[in-house]
Parts: C-alpha cells; sequence; structure tokens
C-alpha cells in the first residue's frame, strides 16, 4: 500500500512549514507529499499567515526535492481556467521531473469564493465547468507537439492552441478525482482519472462508491482495475496515552470523537490496524491527513512505526 502525506495549509501555514513536512515525508519514505487547494480557512484556527496558493508552493517544493511525488486533494475548478491551469501543472511537471499529480474537482466552499471574489455558480453549473476543464487539460497535455487543440463547449472555448508546454510524464501528470456523489462524479473518474479517491469517509461508504466507479468503468468499457483507488484520513498517533492526547488537543480534536471512527488515531498499531481496514475495503493507497504542521516528530513516528511495517 503507498502512504502519502496530506496538508490542509490554509488553516495557517508558511511555504517554510510545508517545505519542511515535504522534506521530513520525503526522508522517510512516504510516497507523496499532497496539499489542499483553499484560499480561506475552516473553523476557529486563526489560519494565519494566510493561504499559500497551490501551484506556486507545489513549483518551489519540486526544486527542493528529488524522490517525493507531489499533487493537490483537491485543485477547485473554479478558481482557475482550465488552459493556464494546464500550463501550470505541466511546468511544475517538468520542475519535478515527472513527479506531479493532479487531483480536481468542483469546488465547494462558497465562502472562499466571496472572500476572494471568485463567481461560485450552482452545484450543477460546477460540474459542467469541471467536465470542461477535465476534457481540456488531458486534451491538451495529449496533444503532438506539432500539433493544435481545439476545444468548444458550453463554458470554454479554445481555438488553435499550441497546448504547450507539454509535461515530463507521458500522457500528462496521473488525474485524480473524488468525491461521494453517486452519478457524475464516478462517470467522471471513469472517464478521466488514474485514480479514485474518498476522503474523511468509513469504510462502508468507501466500498459503496468504488462500486459505483467501477459500474461506471464498466459501463464505458474501461476495465475498473486500471484506477488505483484510495482513501485519505486524518491521521494522530502516539507512543503513548500522554503524546497520543497531546496531538490530538493541539489539532483540536477529541480522541473519543470522529477522529478515531474515521480517522486514524491510537498507537503505531492501532493506527495499522485502521489502515489494514481501508486495504481490506480495497484501498490502494492512502492519504494521512497532518494537521499540525509543527509536529515533525509525529511524521517521523508514523514513518518508522507505520510506513516501514506496511506489507
Amino acid at each position: 500500500m503507498d502512504l502519502r502525506i496530506f496538508t490542509e495549509p490554509q488553516q495557517g501555514a508558511s511555504y517554510a512549514q510545508l517545505l519542511a513536512v515535504a522534506q521530513r515525508a520525503e526522508a522517510n519514505g512516504f510516497d507523496a507529499f499532497f496539499r489542499s487547494d483553499h484560499y480561506l480557512k475552516m473553523g476557529a484556527v486563526t489560519g494565519l499567515p494566510g493561504p499559500t496558493d497551490t501551484w506556486v508552493t507545489l513549483g518551489a517544493i519540486a526544486r527542493e526535492t528529488k524522490t517525493i511525488r507531489l499533487g493537490t486533494l483537491v485543485c477547485s475548478a473554479t478558481f482557475r481556467l482550465p488552459g493556464p491551469l494546464a500550463v501550470a501543472v505541466a511546468q511544475v511537471d517538468d520542475m519535478s521531473n515527472g513527479r506531479v499529480e493532479l487531483g480536481i474537482g468542483a469546488g465547494w466552499f462558497d465562502d472562499e469564493h466571496t472572500a476572494y471574489g471568485i463567481p461560485f455558480p450552482s452545484l450543477g453549473e460546477r460540474f459542467d465547468r469541471l467536465e470542461e476543464q477535465l476534457e481540456i487539460i488531458t486534451g491538451m497535455w495529449r496533444t503532438r507537439p506539432d500539433e493544435q487543440y481545439s476545444f468548444e463547449g458550453k463554458h470554454y472555448t479554445l481555438v488553435g492552441s499550441p497546448a504547450l508546454p507539454k509535461p515530463v510524464q507521458p500522457g500528462g501528470p496521473p488525474v485524480i478525482i473524488g468525491g461521494g456523489g453517486p452519478r457524475r462524479t464516478p462517470r467522471l473518474a471513469a472517464r478521466f482519472a488514474s485514480e479514485f479517491n474518498l476522503a474523511f469517509a468509513s469504510t462502508d461508504a468507501f466500498t459503496d462508491q468504488r462500486t459505483n466507479v467501477q459500474a461506471a468503468c464498466e459501463a464505458i468499457d474501461r476495465d475498473p482495475e486500471d484506477l488505483v483507488y484510495s482513501a485519505a484520513l486524518v491521521v494522530c498517533c502516539g507512543e503513548s496515552e500522554a503524546e497520543l492526547e497531546r496531538r490530538a488537543a493541539a489539532i483540536g480534536r477529541g480522541l473519543d470523537g470522529d477522529l478515531r471512527v474515521n480517522g486514524a488515531a491510537g498507537s503505531p498499531a492501532e493506527v495499522l490496524d485502521k489502515l489494514a481496514t481501508y486495504a481490506e475495503a480495497g484501498a490502494q493507497r492512502l492519504y494521512l491527513q497532518v494537521l499540525d504542521l509543527d509536529d515533525l516528530d509525529h511524521i517521523d513516528l508514523i514513518g518508522e512505526q507505520v510506513l516501514k511495517l506496511l506489507p
């Protein structure tokens, strides 16, 4: 099973903090460093020093790491036009020598759109735009260097685009699509994704949505096993009860609540047991959401006593 580190920098993080987490994750042998794509904090945290731009951050981290993969869970299709996004991701793919992955979704947090002057259309329109963006981004990446790319949709039109630059990874970086929607999300994953992800959900919910995605693949004659199926969990691990309680308090979570039910909380052995339940449900990859970005010892502990013991 692949194990990845996942961060939420809108809750308060500088570039230096994110770089330190990415480098510590790389040193411990984690498969990837991922970050969310948000412009506004959630909950009671201060959010200081403010948001960091996703692709500026990942481009810089790409130059200060060597092996760890880098990506997003997930970019909001409302934030960027598809053509410039395809350019930015392809450029960071080049800067990382082919280590980038693009998780992208329809967007959901209306308050951040209001706060930064970003239009926030209806859910149906957001999914329509997401589908066109996926068509354009993957189409641009796969256009031959000696050809042009054109697209005419309801929301976006491209005419004679050189579709440059090209990513390092043939065909473009892997695309990750996730979410619990029963119809459009599985169809988009079946059509465009290399990976399907369901975040912060029970194993039963993961199993149900994995079944929906597999059915959507079969409906278009795609082998469901072409996709990687992954989940994301908040992680809180401690060698002692006192250490565990300290880490839970630092992220404002109670150990008796959702953290134990839908997260990976407890001793290293308990965290391993929780990861095993998702593996049994069909998850091939897990993203561990680390909320205290200053607690690099937490990453070391998980690396030494969880990651290294995975089959």
